[in-house]
C-alpha cells in the first residue's frame, strides 16, 4: 500500500466513527493516526449473536453481520448519518465451536484451560456504513496457539490480568500479558488485538 499525502489526509481530516466500545480497538485505531469519534452500538449484540449462531455456525457469517449491525446502527442515526461508521466484531473458532466471552473469572480459567495447548481462530468481522447503507465490508482470520499450561499457571496469570481479562473473547491481550500465555500467532497481529487494521486502511487508499 503506497502511503501518499491524499491518503494521510484521509485518515487526519475525515471523521469516522468506531462502533464499539472496545479499548483496543480505540487504541489500534488512534496509533494509526485516525481522526474519529467513539461510540456505543445501538443494538443488542448477545441476543443477535445468539440468533445467528442458531440459524448458521459460521464464523466468518456470524462476525460479519454483527460487525454490519453495529455499524449500520450508528450510521443511521442523525448524528453521523454522514460519517463513516466503522462496526467490528471478534470471535474465537475451535472444533467448530463459537466461544462467548466469559461471563467471570472462572469462565475465564475453563476457557483457557479448554485453549491450553491447541490452536484456535480468531475470526473478525469488518464493516463500514455510511448513510445507514454498507459501503465495504471483509473478514479476517488469524491462528493462534495457546501455550501448554496447568491450573495453577492459569490462576497466576488471572490473578495478575484482573477482570479486565473478562473484555477479550480468549481471555488474553497481545499488547498486555497475552505473551505469558500465547506460543505462536500465525496472520494479523491487529486482528487478534481485535480489528483487522491492514484491510481497513487498504479500503480506505483506494476507494475514497
Amino acid at each position: 500500500m503506497l502511503i501518499t499525502i491524499r491518503f494521510i489526509n484521509m485518515i487526519t481530516h475525515s471523521t469516522y466513527v468506531l462502533a464499539s466500545t472496545s479499548k483496543s480497538r480505540y487504541t489500534i485505531l488512534k496509533n494509526a493516526g485516525f481522526n474519529f469519534k467513539q461510540v456505543k452500538p445501538m443494538c443488542d449484540e448477545e441476543k443477535l449473536k445468539k440468533k445467528l449462531k442458531l440459524k448458521k455456525n459460521n464464523p466468518s457469517y456470524v462476525a460479519k453481520k454483527l460487525s454490519y449491525e453495529k455499524a449500520k446502527s450508528i450510521s443511521e442515526t442523525k448524528t453521523h448519518y454522514n460519517k463513516y461508521v466503522i462496526g467490528c466484531d471478534t470471535l474465537i473458532y475451535m472444533n467448530g465451536k463459537i466461544f462467548d466471552k466469559a461471563k467471570n473469572i472462572n469462565e475465564a480459567h475453563e476457557k483457557i484451560k479448554a485453549l491450553s495447548g491447541r490452536k484456535h481462530k480468531i475470526v473478525s468481522g469488518l464493516t463500514v456504513c455510511k448513510k445507514g447503507q454498507k459501503v465495504w465490508g471483509c473478514s479476517s482470520t488469524t491462528i493462534v496457539k495457546i501455550r501448554k499450561i496447568n491450573s495453577l499457571q492459569i490462576n497466576n496469570y488471572l490473578q495478575n490480568t484482573g477482570k479486565q481479562i473478562l473484555m477479550s473473547v480468549g481471555c488474553y491481550q497481545v499488547e498486555s500479558l497475552g505473551p505469558q500465555i500465547i506460543e505462536d500467532i500465525r496472520g494479523d497481529f491487529f486482528n487478534v488485538m481485535g480489528l483487522p487494521l491492514f484491510k481497513l486502511l487498504k479500503f480506505i487508499s483506494t476507494n475514497k
